[in-house]
C-alpha cells in the first residue's frame, strides 16, 4: 500500500509543480516510476562494461555472484 501512496504523491507533484502544458505535466506524473529503472538498467550496463574492461573487476564481480548464489543455493 505505501508504494501505491508514494506513487500517487508523485503524480500530484508532478501535475502540481511542472511547468509546461498539460500534457507535458501528465506525461511527467504518470511516467516518474521509470527514472530509477533507468538507474539501475544503466548502472548494470556500465558494471558489465568494466567487467569486460577491466578483466580483474570481471574476476571479483563473477566470484562475488557465485559465492552469492552457492551461499543462497
Amino acid at each position: 500500500m505505501l508504494m501505491a501512496e508514494i506513487y500517487v504523491v508523485g503524480v500530484l507533484v508532478g501535475l502540481v509543480a511542472t511547468q509546461g502544458g498539460v500534457a507535458t505535466r501528465l506525461g511527467l506524473a504518470l511516467l516518474w516510476p521509470l527514472g530509477p529503472l533507468a538507474l539501475i538498467i544503466t548502472v548494470a550496463g556500465l558494471l558489465v562494461v568494466a567487467a569486460i574492461a577491466f578483466p580483474w573487476f570481471g574476476v571479483i564481480a563473477a566470484a562475488g555472484i557465485a559465492a552469492a548464489w552457492w551461499s543462497l543455493r
